[in-house]
């Protein structure tokens, strides 16, 4: 029985593995189905995010409305901006 609990300690979820964000880019700001969104992409600083634009963002898992919001809000307090589409 002690073995058991031993093992349970050393265990991680499988889940962990598959979906864990290496830093803190954008913690608190965005959900996490849309940083995932962004890790998939290897989007993983404003600089990064700055050279897409708001429709191609807008189109990965996670993001809406709301979470659009949030990061422009953001991008912009910090001197960033989406690269602008031109037909």
């Amino acid at each position: 029985m002690i073995n058991l609990v031993i093992m349970a300690r050393c265990l991680k979820p499988i889940c962990t593995d598959h979906h864990a964000i290496q830093d803190n880019f954008l913690h608190g700001i965005l959900a996490m189905p849309a940083k995932r969104a962004l890790e998939k992409e290897k989007i993983d600083s404003l600089e990064k995010l700055s050279g897409y634009t708001e429709n191609e963002i807008l189109q990965l898992h996670g993001f809406g409305k709301n979470t659009m919001v949030k990061l422009k809000a953001y991008m912009q307090e910090n001197h960033f901006s989406f690269k602008q589409h031109f037909n």
